[in-house]
C-alpha cells in the first residue's frame, strides 16, 4: 500500500511530522482579509442624512495576535472550556492519486474519512525565529501525538477542528462541502474544520508512534 513501510520507526520512536503554515496559505486566506466601514450622521430631529461615506480599512498585524490567541483558547460556544482549535483529526479519505492527492479546498468542512481525533498535547506560541515564548505572538504550535494503536492505516489527509464535543469518541461534523458548500447551515453544535491537508499515503503500522505539528502564522 505504501512505499514507507521500511521507514516507520521502532515502538519508541515517534515519526514527526511538521507542517509550517504561512499566513498566504491557500487553505487559510488570510491575505484576503479585509472590512469596509460605513459611516452615517444624521440630525436628531429630522432626521436628515448629514454626511455619509463608505472606506476599506486595514487589518492589522496585531489583528493576527488576537486570531491566534482566539485559536488557541476562547469561550464560545460552550462556557467554560476552550472552544478554540483543540483537536487534530486524521483520516484516510483523501481524493485522488495516492501518492499525489488532489489538493485541498477551503470548502472542506470535514475529512473525509476520520479515523482517529486527539487533543492537542502541547500549543506554543513562538516568535518570528521559531523560538518558543511565553507572551502571545501571531504564531502558534500545535502538536498532537498519536500512540501505536491510535490511527493505524493509509493516512493521507489531516486537519485542525474545534470540536463541539471535548470527548474525541464524539463527532459533530458539518456534513456539507466541498462542492456545495452552504454557509446558512447552523453550526452552533458542530465542529468546525479550521485547517484541512492532503498528502502521499503514509502507512502507520501498531508499531508506530506518530507526533505531528501544525504550526500556524496569522
Amino acid at each position: 500500500m505504501s512505499m514507507h513501510n521500511e521507514q516507520m520507526p521502532r515502538p519508541t520512536e515517534a515519526m514527526r511530522m511538521a507542517i509550517a503554515l504561512g499566513p498566504y496559505s491557500e487553505s487559510f486566506p488570510w491575505h484576503l482579509s479585509h472590512g469596509t466601514v460605513t459611516f452615517e450622521m444624521r440630525d436628531g430631529v429630522s432626521g436628515a442624512l448629514l454626511a455619509y461615506w463608505q472606506k476599506s480599512n486595514i487589518v492589522t498585524r496585531d489583528a493576527g495576535i488576537l486570531a491566534a490567541r482566539l485559536f488557541k483558547d476562547s469561550q464560545e460556544p460552550v462556557s467554560g472550556r476552550n472552544n478554540g482549535l483543540h483537536m487534530l483529526a486524521i483520516g484516510t479519505g483523501a481524493t485522488g492519486n495516492i501518492l499525489s492527492p488532489d489538493a485541498p479546498q477551503a470548502t472542506q468542512r470535514k475529512l473525509n474519512t476520520e479515523i482517529c481525533r486527539k487533543a492537542f498535547s502541547t500549543t506554543q506560541y513562538r516568535n518570528s525565529s521559531g523560538i518558543a515564548v511565553a507572551i502571545p505572538t501571531n504564531i502558534v504550535d500545535f502538536t498532537a501525538t498519536f500512540g501505536e494503536s491510535e490511527a493505524v492505516g493509509p493516512l493521507n489527509e489531516m486537519g485542525l477542528i474545534s470540536a463541539y464535543s471535548s470527548n474525541p469518541l464524539s463527532k459533530n461534523p458539518i456534513n456539507n462541502g466541498p462542492d456545495d458548500y452552504d454557509a446558512t447551515i447552523d453550526v452552533s453544535a458542530k465542529d468546525l474544520l479550521a485547517n484541512y491537508l492532503t498528502f502521499g499515503v503514509v502507512t502507520k503500522p501498531a508499531t508506530a508512534v506518530v507526533t505531528i505539528t501544525w504550526r500556524f502564522t496569522f
